[in-house]
């Protein structure tokens, strides 16, 4: 039961981290064209299935299946590595709820952030995944 639980934790995380690593990307390009145009308007379409669609439910899914497995006794807290990618689970948590924010402001035509600031924040997820796979594979601390 527990690999099945693990499979799905990772798929979960997988499908999670491709969707926060393109919104971003979405973002980009939707800050550069002008409001009310086709492209635009396109660009909703996509970051709406985008978020809606995959990144919400795989957000969903990681969090059950991995609760699923602390609930197993699968982590040792007495080490800092389960504390550290906790806290970065919730620095990622915390950036969904930014891109979520960022999707609801391009959605009401009222985005005041450039593609350049979408282009920084778009490196975000990917510190934070690096730092999540070395804290659960190598286990350094």
């Amino acid at each position: 039961m527990l690999e099945w639980i693990k499979a799905l934790h990772v798929i979960s995380v997988i499908a999670w981290m491709a969707g926060m690593l393109y919104l971003p990307r979405l973002f980009v390009y939707h800050a550069d064209a002008e409001k009310g145009s086709v492209q635009s308007e396109t660009f909703k379409v996509m970051e709406r299935r985008l978020l809606r669609g995959i990144i919400n439910p795989a957000m969903i899914g990681t969090l059950i299946f991995g609760i699923g497995m602390l609930s197993m006794g699968v982590v040792d807290w007495h080490q800092a590595w389960p504390w550290i990618k906790a806290a970065f689970v919730i620095v990622l948590l915390g950036f969904h709820g930014v891109l979520t924010r960022h999707f609801k402001a391009f959605a009401s035509d009222s985005n005041d952030k450039s593609s350049k600031y979408f282009r920084m924040i778009n490196e975000i997820p990917t510190v934070v995944m690096i730092v999540i796979v070395i804290m659960v594979i190598v286990k350094p601390f």
